[in-house]
């Protein structure tokens, strides 16, 4: 066994999650991350897609946490989400090959926005709903950018107990 394996080991646990909430959120995911300074020590968000990306998810979360009886979750979380895009035209051939995807086509996205600063606004965007109180309480992360016919996010946020 190799010393990163047994570190992992030690720390990887089967997670049993004691309550779930899944979320699906419309829209183009967008990273928050990089803010630039306008003057005067105002700082703004580089990208102009965060606001209504955050709003998307606040929304999408208020929703399915009342359709659920959800209560904010104030302990250990785990939380999963799934980014999805729609491939660029570039992906697809032309002509007879419209609509039919390139063997060369990439299977991954490879390209920003970066998965981290995906991360990063949709957790905030959980607190500010309500969901969770505070994103220091995820203690565990699997999340991913996929392809998709749809773009948006499938989230699901898991409570954990604490002993």
């Amino acid at each position: 066994m190799t010393l990163a394996a047994g570190v992992l080991a030690g720390l990887v646990r089967p997670v049993a999650a004691v309550a779930g909430l899944g979320i699906w959120v419309p829209g183009l995911p967008a990273p928050q991350g990089s803010k630039r300074h306008v003057g005067r020590g105002v700082m703004v968000e580089s990208s102009k897609h965060v606001k209504p990306w955050r709003e998307a998810v606040k929304w999408a979360a208020r929703e399915a946490a009342d359709a659920s009886s959800w209560e904010m979750a104030d302990g250990p979380v785990v939380l999963s989400v799934v980014f999805l895009f729609i491939r660029p035209k570039s992906h697809y051939g032309t002509g007879k090959n419209s609509g039919v995807l390139k063997k060369d086509a990439p299977i991954y996205i490879t390209r920003k926005p970066d998965l981290s600063k995906l991360i990063r606004s949709t957790e905030d965007a959980l607190v500010d709903a309500g969901v969770i109180r505070d994103d220091s309480l995820i203690v565990e992360i699997a999340a991913f950018k996929r392809y998709g016919k749809n773009q948006g996010a499938q989230i699901w946020i898991g409570t954990l107990q604490n002993n």
